[in-house]
């Protein structure tokens, strides 16, 4: 990669918030919401889910810093693990990738579609318009990421703070509603039993590491950071502060304005939320605000994952061709053109959220886990780069022990709710690991 192409702090910090920020914040707390009983258990559940992803931040800081190389998600699998289960994994978590960019293009979609075509109401020809947006989403920032990665990161700039300053008008309410919704949802409650504390806890979880996951990519862009061993932790620890931040405010202005009992049922809350202080007028152009929330996280899957097939194709689990760049920019074409194709047949496939928000985040269990217990082995084998500057976390075993156990209890609570599509998830990992063992075959 040219020194010129080389992203700083701000730029691998603002990659952190995208990636984590997609249009989660946007639509998950309605599912949260619908599994909890009281207000407590909500907020706690998003408290939780913070405390989690800081503490797989500081793990994933260290890994980073230990191998700051492209497609670093995919090479500790490589050196942690049998080559099968790498392959496997990998694949796995590029579809799980492909399938939230699609269903973050899709809620995107329900957003701008009623501003485009406010006089529309037949369900159907909704659908296939919203799909059609979705779509144009992906096609315009494949081009995008075809200019080179310094055009992408530009760009990922601009959208990404246009992202965080949506966030800061969604908790403006806060300081002109007249009135507070949220003490209303905790009086009068008969406490439910902690069985039920426990299964909504866990169901709403669920939602919670959906909406805070993604920070991980962050160390497929190792060797394209200037300083890796310092300004990866520095970046990742930064952009997750930020995300906790805004998460727990934002949702604290959904609970004043909109309150638990109607946030279980609502479709589009922040463009609702906005319209109740604010006018019809104000959800209108916060509908607009949130698509072009959305084209910064279908950019920065765009610009992450095609380095996850590089390094798989480098160690030849994949065809020499995924790890091809051209010669004036760059740009991993083939991988970049592969994993978008992905997201568009994942877009006709499933056509809604909640049918992929379990399935992704079954996936994603397996990659945080068995990533994240990495760092005993780097840390047992003193793996780090030779005569560089590299991250070190305190707290250690226990961080990465609290977000290992978080990550399985998760894939438990998944399991218990809808077991077929843990079943699917499984078929589909040891698929993925009988393709790797006939290859090998064929090619011995």
């Amino acid at each position: 990669m040219a020194k010129n192409e080389k992203l700083g702090v701000f730029d691998c910090t603002m990659i952190v918030v995208s990636l984590v920020i997609g249009m989660g914040i946007f639509r998950t707390p309605v599912n949260v919401a619908r599994h909890v009983p009281d207000s407590f258990l909500f907020f706690f559940t998003w408290i939780a889910g913070g405390a989690v992803a800081l503490c797989g931040a500081l793990t994933y800081a260290e890994i980073g810093s230990r191998l700051p190389v492209t497609g670093g998600y995919y090479k500790v699998f490589s050196y942690g693990y049998h080559p099968s289960v790498a392959f496997a994994i990998n694949c796995i978590i590029l579809i799980s990738n492909a399938a939230s960019l699609a269903g973050v293009a899709l809620i995107g979609a329900e957003y701008i579609s009623g501003i485009l075509f406010p006089l529309l109401r037949d369900p159907g020809a909704l659908q296939v318009r919203e799909i059609a947006i979705a779509l144009f989403s992906i096609v315009l920032f494949y081009g995008v990421n075809l200019m080179g990665l310094k055009m992408s990161s530009k760009t990922q700039n601009v959208l990404t703070v246009i992202k965080i300053l949506l966030i800061v008008l969604l908790i403006t309410p806060l300081f002109f509603v007249s009135h507070a919704v949220l003490p209303a949802t905790l009086q009068g409650k008969v406490f439910p039993g902690w069985l039920s504390y426990l299964k909504g806890f866990g169901a709403g979880l669920i939602a919670v590491s959906f909406t805070y996951g993604g920070y991980q990519q962050t160390i497929n862009f190792g060797s394209d950071i200037k300083q890796p061993g310092r300004n990866i932790p520095r970046s990742i620890f930064l952009g997750i502060f930020i995300i906790i931040v805004l998460y727990l405010s934002i949702n604290y202005a959904y609970m004043r304005v909109i309150g638990l009992d109607q946030l279980r049922n609502t479709r589009g809350i922040a463009a609702v939320m906005a319209a109740h202080v604010f006018g019809d007028a104000a959800g209108k152009i916060l509908s607009v605000l949130l698509f072009l929330s959305v084209l910064a996280y279908v950019n920065v899957l765009l610009m992450s994952n095609p380095r996850v097939m590089y390094a798989m194709a480098e160690d030849g689990v994949l065809p020499r061709g995924f790890a091809r760049q051209q010669k004036t920019t760059g740009v991993l074409v083939n991988s970049l053109t592969a994993f978008a194709t992905v997201c568009v047949f994942i877009i006709f496939w499933m056509k809604a959220f909640d049918k992929i928000l379990s399935f992704t985040i079954f996936l994603d269990c397996f990659g945080m886990a068995a990533s994240a217990a990495t760092i005993f082995r780097l840390r047992k084998q003193g793996v780090h780069p030779e005569g560089a500057e590299f991250y070190r976390m305190k707290l250690y075993p226990l961080l990465p022990l609290v977000f290992i156990a978080a990550y399985t209890f998760v894939a438990i609570s998944i399991t218990l709710d809808t077991p077929w599509t843990a079943l699917t998830a499984l078929v589909v990992m040891g698929a993925f690991m009988l393709i790797y063992f006939l290859s090998v075959k064929r090619k011995a």
